[in-house]
């Protein structure tokens, strides 16, 4: 069974950096488009940056300039290399996938790494 596990995440003060990273712990035969969600306290889960195979991206308006997302396909790894945090960049950061395995193709979700930014 696929499982997208995330890592990187972790409480920094505002103006500070992290790098999240997402890879699936089961074998894929390939992984299509790949996404960041995040999801604070009281809100609904939002789309933070997504990336199809090819390489193109696109961000919410709230982290252009400050969130980049990239892949490395030789290791199926997805990563979100966020600068410039901010207090309301506080939630739970969710790695989201279309992959495909010998069952088929599904998405999937990773079970979420915190990111808490201080004032």
């Amino acid at each position: 069974q696929v499982q997208l596990v995330e890592s990187g995440g972790g409480l920094v003060q505002a103006g500070g950096s992290l790098r999240l990273s997402c890879a699936p712990s089961g074998f894929v035969h390939s992984i299509n488009a790949m996404a960041w969600y995040r999801q604070a306290p009281g809100k609904q889960r939002e789309l933070v940056a997504a990336i199809t195979s090819g390489g193109n991206t696109n961000y919410a308006d709230s982290v252009k300039g400050r969130f980049t997302i990239s892949r490395d396909n030789t290791k199926n790894t997805l990563y979100l290399q966020m600068s410039s945090l901010k207090p309301e960049d506080t939630a739970v950061y969710y790695c989201n996938a279309d992959a495909t395995s010998h069952i088929g193709t599904y998405v999937y979700w990773g079970q979420g790494t915190q990111v808490t930014v201080s004032s």
